[in-house]
C-alpha cells in the first residue's frame, strides 16, 4: 500500500488493582501510537478487544466488527488532542497533535522560519524570472537586495492550497483556501547588461553577468520594516547566472536517470533517460539540473562533461531487425540526446529532442508488431516517430544507447497456447508479495502485518498459477527485504509476459477507515491498463467483493515498461469487517483461485485477439 501504518501496541494505563487481576491487556490499539503527529484533520483508531463489552473513546461507544475489531474515526483541533479509549477497567491514553498547514504568522519584528525562497542554491539563465517570497507579520514593508538592486516584495493573496496525492484515495482531494495574509512576492528579470527588469521598470545599473563567465550573486538580502523598525536577514541559498557561452553538459550514469517536471520529488516523471544520453545544464535548484529539453535529474545520476559543446545531432536512416520474441528499432546518431516514449491506443511514439532529421530511407519488413512507421520533424529540434501498432496490446518496451547509437526493443506477445488442461503452458508470470523483512507495511487491528499477508496470498497463487502450466517467478518467497530497485530488475531481467504485485491496502489519516474496503488495482504504462481493469472486474464479479477504484499510479512495481505491471490492493488491512475476510484461510485460497483463473482468462482473450 502506499502509506505503511507502523504497528505499535500500546501499553495499557492500568489502574495496580487492574494490573494485578488482568496482567496481560486484551484491549489493543495498533494506530496511531501516542504522541503522533498529523496534519489531517481527523483520524482513525485502528485496534480489538474481546467483543464481550464495550469499547469507549472519550465518552463514546463505538462500532465494532463481529470479532471486535474497530477503526472511528475522530475529529482533531489544532494542537494537542488527547483520546481516552476504555474496554471494562482497562484505559488507554493517546495523545495526537494537529499541525497546521498554514504558514505560521510571526507576532513582531521577524521573517516566519523557513519561510525564506529560494530555500536552496539556484542557477539560471540571463533573461530568466526570478522570484523571491518570505511570510512576516500584516502592514510590514518587505524587499529584497541582490547584487546591487532592491526589489519590493509586495503582499499576495495566497493561492489554494491542493492536497496531497493521496487525497485521491479518499476522495478529499478538493483545494482549500489559505490564509492570504503574511505573504510577500516580488520576482526579478536579467534583461540585458547593465539593466535590471522589474515589473514593466528597467532599473538600470544592475549586475549582469558577462557573456563569458557564471556569475555568483551569494544569498540575497531579505529586509523587513514595522512600526519604525528594520531587521535583514541572508536568505539560505545563493543565485548564480550561467554564461550562455560556456553552458554545462551532463551526462546521464545511472542506467536509467529518473527525469521529472520539476526541482524535486514531488514532480511527476518523465520517460528515463537511457544511461549515456548527454544534455545541456539551462539551470540548477539544490541537487536537481535542469537539461535543455525541460526535463530535471538529480545531479547524483549525471557526470559533467568539462568542455563540451551542447549536444545536437542529425539523424539519417533507421535501421531495423527483427530478432527472437523482439523487433529492435535502430537510430544511429550522432551523439545520445533525450528521448520521450507515449503508448496509445495502437500506436507508440518515440520523440528524439536536440535532432534534426535528414532522413530518406527507412526499413521495415512485415513485422509481428509493426503495421507501418511514420516520422515527422517538429519543432524545437524534435523528430517525432509513430510505431502504427497491428494490435492494441502492448507487451513492453526497453529504450538503450549503444554509443551514440538508440536502441528501441519491443517486445512481441507471448506464445499463448491455450491447451486445455495447461493454459498457462509457457508463460513466465512475475509474482511480487509486497513489502518483507523490516518493511512490514499495513497493520490490521490485531497487528498482523500485511508483509506476512502479502506473502501467504502470493504463495497460494503461485501454487495456482503453477497448476495452470505458468512459469512464476517469485520476487521473494520468505520474510526478507527486498528493496523495491532489485524487485524492479527482476522484472526487468526476467521479461515475463505480466508481473503482479500483490498487497493489502490502508488509508491515510484523516481517510474513512471503518467505511472504506474494496479491491483496488494500479496501473501506469498504458500497455497495463487492460489488464488492470478486467482483474479489477473479474475480482469484483467473481468474488463479489466491493470495487474500490483503478487508478493510474506513479508506482515502483507499476513503473517497469518491460512487461505490463500490475499492483493489486486485495482488501483494507484498515477496515475492521474486511479484515476478518483478509484473513480467513479458505477465503485466501478461493481469492488466490479466482486471480489465477483471471490471469488466465485474460491472457486467452489476448490470444484470441492476436488470431483475430
Amino acid at each position: 500500500m502506499k502509506k505503511s501504518l507502523i504497528p505499535v501496541i500500546l501499553s495499557c494505563f492500568l489502574t495496580s488493582s487492574v494490573a494485578l487481576a488482568e496482567p496481560t491487556p486484551s484491549l489493543k490499539v495498533v494506530y496511531p501510537q501516542t504522541n503522533h503527529q498529523t496534519s489531517a484533520e481527523q483520524i482513525f483508531f485502528l485496534g480489538t478487544a474481546p467483543p464481550n463489552a464495550q469499547v469507549v473513546i472519550n465518552g463514546k461507544p463505538i462500532t465494532r466488527s463481529r470479532s471486535g475489531h474497530f477503526a472511528p474515526s475522530f475529529p482533531l483541533q489544532l494542537g494537542e488532542n488527547s483520546f481516552q479509549i476504555r474496554h471494562q477497567n482497562q484505559v488507554l491514553q493517546i495523545k495526537v497533535t494537529r499541525l497546521s498547514n498554514q504558514p505560521e504568522i510571526p507576532q513582531g519584528l521577524a521573517f516566519a522560519q523557513g519561510s525564506l525562497t529560494p530555500s536552496a542554491d539556484i542557477t539560471r539563465l540571463p533573461g530568466e524570472l526570478i522570484c523571491f517570497s518570505a511570510v512576516a507579520p500584516p502592514n510590514a514593508s518587505v524587499s529584497v537586495k541582490i547584487g546591487n538592486q532592491t526589489v519590493a516584495l509586495l503582499p499576495q493573496s495566497q493561492p489554494a492550497q491542493l492536497p496531497s496525492n493521496l487525497a485521491a484515495l479518499t476522495g478529499r482531494n478538493q483545494p482549500s483556501n489559505q490564509s492570504n495574509v503574511g505573504k510577500y512576492s516580488g520576482c526579478t528579470i536579467l534583461l540585458q547588461p547593465g539593466s535590471l527588469l522589474y515589473g514593466n521598470d528597467i532599473i538600470t545599473g544592475a549586475v549582469v553577468p558577462d557573456a563569458t563567465e557564471e556569475v555568483d550573486l551569494g544569498k540575497p538580502q531579505f529586509q523587513l520594516t514595522l512600526n519604525g523598525k528594520t531587521i535583514t536577514q541572508p536568505g539560505t541559498g545563493k543565485i548564480h547566472i550561467l554564461s550562455p557561452d560556456q553552458l554545462p553538459v551532463a551526462e546521464v550514469i545511472a542506467d536509467a536517470g529518473v527525469a521529472r517536471t520539476g526541482p524535486s520529488t514531488d514532480y511527476s516523471r518523465l520517460t528515463p533517460l537511457p544511461k549515456g544520453t548527454r544534455a545541456t545544464v539551462t539551470g540548477i535548484e539544490g541537487e536537481w539540473l535542469r537539461l535543455d529539453y525541460g526535463g530535471w535529474i538529480n545531479r547524483q545520476e549525471t557526470r559533467t562533461l568539462p568542455k563540451a559543446v551542447p549536444p545536437r545531432t542529425i539523424i539519417r536512416s533507421v535501421g531495423y531487425r527483427q530478432l527472437p520474441g523482439v523487433t529492435e528499432i535502430v537510430f544511429p546518431l550522432q551523439t545520445p540526446v533525450p528521448v520521450s516514449v507515449q503508448q496509445g491506443n495502437n500506436s507508440l511514439t518515440l520523440t528524439l529532442y536536440n535532432t534534426t532529421a535528414q532522413t530518406d530511407i527507412i526499413r521495415l519488413d512485415d513485422d509481428p508488431l509493426i503495421s507501418r512507421l511514420d516520422w515527422q520533424q517538429m519543432a524545437n529540434g524534435q523528430v517525432q516517430y509513430t510505431f502504427n501498432l497491428k494490435k492494441a496490446q502492448q507487451w513492453g518496451y526497453k529504450l538503450r544507447y549503444d554509443g551514440t547509437t538508440l536502441v528501441l526493443a519491443l517486445r512481441h506477445a507471448p506464445n499463448i497456447r491455450q491447451s486445455r488442461l495447461k493454459p498457462l503452458s509457457g508463460i513466465k508470470i512475475v509474482l511480487d508479495p509486497g513489502h518483507g523483512g523490516k518493511e512490514s507495511g499495513a497493520s490490521g487491528p490485531t497487528g498482523y502485518l500485511e508483509k506476512d499477508v502479502n506473502l501467504a496470498v502470493s504463495k497460494l497463487l503461485r501454487d495456482d498459477l503453477v497448476k495452470l502450466g505458468a512459469n512464476v517467478v517469485m520476487t521473494r518467497e520468505t520474510d526478507k527485504d527486498v528493496s523495491l530497485p532489485e524487485r524492479q530488475a527482476i522484472i526487468n531481467q526476467e521479461l515475463p509476459a505480466i508481473a503482479l504485485s500483490i498487497h493489502y491496502n490502508s488509508l491515510p489519516d484523516d481517510g474513512d477507515a471503518e467505511n472504506t474496503k474494496g479491491v483496488g488495482t494500479f496501473w501506469y504504462h498504458p500497455q497495463a491498463h487492460s489488464l488492470a481493469v478486467f482483474m479489477q472486474n473479474y475480482l469484483v464479479r467473481k468474488l463479489g467483493r466491493p470495487s474500490y477504484g483503478v487508478f493510474w499510479n506513479n508506482l515502483a512495481l507499476t513503473r517497469p515498461a518491460s512487461a505490463p505491471s500490475v499492483l493489486l490492493e486485495l482488501g483494507f488491512m484498515s477496515n475492521p469487517d474486511e479484515f476478518e475476510w483478509v484473513t480467513n484461510s479458505q477465503e485466501q485460497k478461493k481469492l488466490a483461485k479466482t486471480l489465477a483463473e483471471g490471469v488466465s482468462e485474460w491472457l486467452r482473450n489476448q490470444a484470441l485477439q492476436n488470431r483475430g
